[in-house]
């Protein structure tokens, strides 16, 4: 597999995995939603937000753009859960178009961007890329795990789950 079809298939993966996230966790209280459970960033919302900074506030932003905004990892980017769960599914759909735009030898490549303090930096841009996903999907499984731990139903979030759905939606019936 190329590496326009390995993260495009990331790309498709992150926008299946974080809509099923947050169709799980509408069900779930205020009082549960905001309570700390033990997450890394506390509660489903503070992790919810701090995937709203790191993936789309931040990492995109160095992707696209070449620069770090000043923004820090625990930022509660927004306090009202509808307006967080559009932005982190908006924000997920744009990862797909912005890698589809990039020629073939750049994900060989480096990235380069500067840091919050105005320190350049120069990263393997697929491994780099690589890590974001896996960042965000480590933290979707901290919330599914948390989904549980409150008596939830937590989303089935495995990758070759999505690719089982796809193939068979593609089969006839």
């Amino acid at each position: 597999m190329d590496a326009h079809a390995h993260f495009a298939s990331l790309a498709r993966y992150n926008v299946w995995a974080t809509a099923r996230l947050l169709k799980a966790v509408e069900t779930v209280s205020e009082p549960d939603y905001r309570r700390d459970v033990g997450l890394f960033f506390k509660s489903i919302h503070g992790t919810l937000n701090h995937l709203l900074v790191g993936e789309h506030m931040l990492w995109f932003r160095r992707f696209a753009e070449g620069v770090s905004p000043k923004v820090a990892l625990d930022l509660e980017a927004e306090h009202d859960r509808d307006r967080l769960a559009q932005a982190l599914k908006n924000g997920a759909a744009h990862w797909g178009p912005l890698m589809a735009s990039w020629p073939a030898e750049r994900f060989d490549g480096k990235l380069d961007y500067t840091t919050m303090k105005g320190v350049p930096v120069s990263l393997p841009f697929g491994s780099t890329l690589a890590h974001v996903f896996n960042h965000g999907t480590h933290h979707r499984g901290q919330i599914t795990a948390a989904l549980t731990a409150l008596g939830h139903a937590g989303p089935e979030l495995d990758f070759a789950y999505l690719l089982h759905e796809e193939s068979t939606a593609e089969k006839p019936a």
